[in-house]
Formats: structure tokens, sequence, C-alpha cells
């Protein structure tokens, strides 16, 4: 089935769904910038909520490829699981960003309680390993927001875009 139109880069879904793609992949960048020169470690939480872009962004690739290759359908289907997977990681962000400003209380994985070593000499083995990145306190807040709280927007952005790549692309044009 394909596109109507000679170049499919000028078709609504490939525009909303590239879109989308330079979106998750600026985010995640920007996220491991963070990380890698700013020195920002990240909570288990916020490497969790990576992995919607890890997974999307080539997803988001490979729809991008279907529609250009008149695969409107199978384009459709891929952009719509892009949006549920980013509807998912924004879920994940409001709690993460609720635990941030405790609303409620953030996983136990992450909150600093460790078990301590009873023996001296076990102590000094385990300070070079004890390094608990808390989930429930911000390491950075930009313009108030958190970055768990910038992931939420985000993620609704790439989500509204994928869902608008996957109703063009089954679309008539």
């Amino acid at each position: 089935m394909p596109l109507s139109v000679s170049d499919p880069t000028s078709h609504s879904a490939y525009k909303s769904g590239a879109l989308a793609l330079a979106v998750a992949i600026a985010t995640i960048v920007a996220a491991l910038g963070f990380e890698y020169l700013g020195g920002y470690l990240p909570c288990p939480l916020c490497l969790e909520q990576r992995y919607a872009y890890y997974a999307g962004a080539p997803v988001l690739f490979a729809a991008l490829v279907a529609l250009s290759a008149g695969h409107r359908r199978s384009a459709g289907l891929l952009f719509a699981l892009v949006a549920l997977a980013f509807l998912g990681n924004a879920a994940l962000g409001v709690y993460h960003a609720g635990a941030e400003w405790h609303f409620w209380p953030g996983p136990d994985t992450c909150t600093g309680v460790q078990e301590i070593t009873t023996s001296a000499g076990g102590l000094l083995d385990a300070l070079p390993q004890t390094n608990v990145i808390r989930c429930d306190e911000a390491a950075v807040r930009i313009a108030g927001i958190s970055l768990a709280g910038w992931n939420v927007v985000v993620s609704l952005v790439v989500a509204v875009l994928s869902l608008r790549a996957a109703a063009a692309s089954v679309r008539p044009q």
C-alpha cells in the first residue's frame, strides 16, 4: 500500500514520526550528557525511565523505514506501540517526580537505606561499593521541575507525536 505522495518525507505521518524520533534521541543524549559530562548519577528509577528511549528510538526509525517503503499499516502499528511505551514512561515519571516531592514513598531500593556490615573489616571493604543514588531527592531542578518531571513532559510529547504519526499513516492522503 504505497503512499499517495511521491516523496514519503512529505507525508504528515513521516513528519510527526521523524520529529518524535528527533525528540527521543535529543532527550536520551541530554540524559547521558547530564550523567557523563555533568556528573549527575542516575538513580534506579532514572535508569528505568531510559528504557522507553532505548527501545523507542529504533522502533520509531523502523516505523519511518516502513512508511517510506509504503507499509503504512505496519508503520502505524509501530508508531502506536511507541506511543503506548511513552505513555507508560510518563506514568513512571509521574511516580518518580511524586516521590521526589514526597507525595508518596519511592521504592525501597533507592531511598538510601542499606544493610550495614557488623565487622570493621567488612565495613571498610563495603565503603567503595556503597553509592546509593536516592530516588526521592531530585539531583537538579530546571525551571523548578526535576529531570523526572521533564521526562513526563517529553514522554507525553513523544507519545502525542507518535499517535499523530500512527493516525496519519493509516489515514488516506
